[in-house]
């Protein structure tokens, strides 16, 4: 397919400098992510712990205890799946309010917002004394998820110069990764600590939400929030700010364009469902539910299930854990370095064939040598730790942080708080299904659940190849004139 089918134009550079003060405020919004992370990676950790078990979860601790108990269904309980899947459900049912919020309000408050939430889950869930505080305490994380989640990567593409916009924006991805691998640390270190290591692990999560809840009072507002509410010398000054240029009118004149024609939409939500707002809706839905059936999040929350479940004993099953949040973070750096310069769409499709190889290799071994009630040798152990590690190495550098960056960057101004929320809303509801469904399905997939997710990332290859347009050096506002005017199937829909 031609450059031009797939909606790449010649490279458009708009005047900016490096600055402090931006790197600042990149990183500062991006405090959302390492919250998020955070609450991924926490969760699969304190769900293998005794003490938590004994506490909240006594009959899963028994049936753990039970040697000849079946390998694969030991974890298989509703309400162990409910602690962690009650976060995305509450995050699913928010992301809407922040969308409005986001739209009428602005970045910056609900990033705000989102803080608040994340610091009143974090001391709920780690004072618990009962199921139901542990689970609101996780609702309210999820409202912080929600919000943090619409209004980061909205934040950061639109702060980012558009020669950089794909590495600015992955910074959400990455605190991401770095938010896991420093959960992965903390519950490697509390599970020594009985009884109550747990409540360490839950507690901790106060601090990236004082970060982000700080962050939020320094950041400023968006140049092109601020213009499309009217405050146009507001936007200027900003965009000046953050360029760390006072010669911007170019690129101040197309915000300027942009947002003369979101005015004309008075309800984002209706005119989503428009017939030319169907391209990058069906894209930002598409690359959500793909992302969660990668089974990456299904690997991320139960990494130290997985890990004993294969042979590891606890300690050792929390270190592997540890091994594979390291290699998140390091190849989500890659990812920052290559999406500018290779494109999203090959980053994606050699992250397809590796997955792939990755998913059905790990099948295989277990079919052929994990029994109900047995447990793998330590050499093949080690492999099946060294294939999640491909596995993820190859996700962090393609479908996790573009999952995020291409929905935040494809939708015109008029529908894009609204959009996002739908892409938000999407990856919160399939995060909570295969969370909600996970150790269910291994007790009863055993190890086809692998072969599952290996079918999925087939037709995701196909997407890629057949669907996705390349955005690479587009400039944000020019989404619709130079990419889905442009593109084969997609120009079919435009006006």
């Amino acid at each position: 397919m031609a450059d031009a089918e797939r909606g790449v134009v010649s490279k458009v550079d708009y005047p900016w400098k490096i600055t402090v003060y931006v790197v600042f405020c990149w990183i500062l919004a991006a405090f959302g992510g390492l919250m998020f992370g955070y609450d991924i990676g926490i969760s699969g950790g304190v769900t293998a712990m005794d003490d938590f078990l004994k506490k909240f979860f006594h009959s899963v601790y028994e049936r753990k205890l039970r040697a000849v108990e079946d390998n694969y269904c030991k974890y298989d309980n509703q309400f162990l799946q409910l602690f962690t899947s009650s976060l995305y459900i509450a995050a699913l049912l928010s992301s809407f309010v922040a969308s409005a919020v986001c739209a009428k309000f602005g970045r910056r408050p609900t990033i705000f917002l989102a803080s608040l939430f994340f610091l009143a889950g974090a001391g709920l869930s780690s004072g618990a004394q009962y199921l139901w505080m542990l689970i609101i305490g996780r609702v309210l994380l999820g409202f912080g998820v929600g919000f943090g989640n619409e209004a980061v990567p909205l934040f950061l593409s639109e702060i980012a110069p558009v020669q950089h916009r794909g590495a600015v924006n992955i910074l959400f991805q990455l605190f991401v990764t770095i938010g896991i691998l420093i959960a992965n640390l903390v519950n490697y270190g509390t599970s020594r600590s009985h009884p109550n290591g747990w409540r360490i692990s839950l507690g901790l999560a106060g601090a990236p939400a004082l970060f982000l809840f700080i962050g939020s009072l320094i950041i400023p507002e968006t140049p092109t929030s601020l213009i499309e509410h009217g405050k146009e010398n507001k936007g200027l000054k900003a965009l000046k700010k953050i360029r760390g240029v006072d010669n911007v009118d170019a690129e101040f004149k197309q915000i300027q364009s942009a947002c003369e024609i979101a005015r004309e939409v008075k309800h984002p939500l209706k005119n989503i469902m428009k017939r030319s707002s169907i391209p990058p809706l069906v894209i930002a839905v598409l690359m959500q539910v793909f992302q969660q059936f990668t089974g990456i999040n299904a690997i991320m929350f139960y990494a130290p299930v997985l890990f004993q479940t294969v042979g590891f004993r606890n300690d050792a099953s929390l270190l592997s854990s540890v091994i594979t949040g390291l290699v998140n973070v390091i190849s989500t750096l890659v990812s920052i370095y290559a999406v500018d310069k290779i494109g999203r769409r090959k980053l994606l499709l050699q992250a397809c064939v590796q997955m792939f190889l990755s998913q059905v290799a790990i099948g295989i071994i277990l079919i052929l040598k994990l029994s109900a009630t047995g447990s793998l040798s330590k050499p093949l152990a080690i492999i099946v730790v060294c294939l999640v590690c491909l596995f993820v190495m190859s996700f962090a550098w393609s479908w996790g942080p573009l999952g995020w960056l291409i929905p935040s960057e494809t939708f015109p101004l008029e529908t894009r708080t609204a959009g996002f929320a739908f892409a938000v809303s999407s990856n919160m509801l399939f995060t909570f299904l295969i969370a909600q469904a996970f150790l269910s399905m291994l007790c009863h997939m055993r190890a086809g659940i692998f072969f599952f997710f290996a079918a999925w990332i087939l037709i995701m290859g196909l997407f890629v190849v057949k669907l996705l347009p390349e955005t690479k050096n587009v400039p944000i506002d020019l989404m619709v004139e130079n990419v889905w005017k442009k593109h084969p199937i997609w120009s079919k829909f435009m006006d």
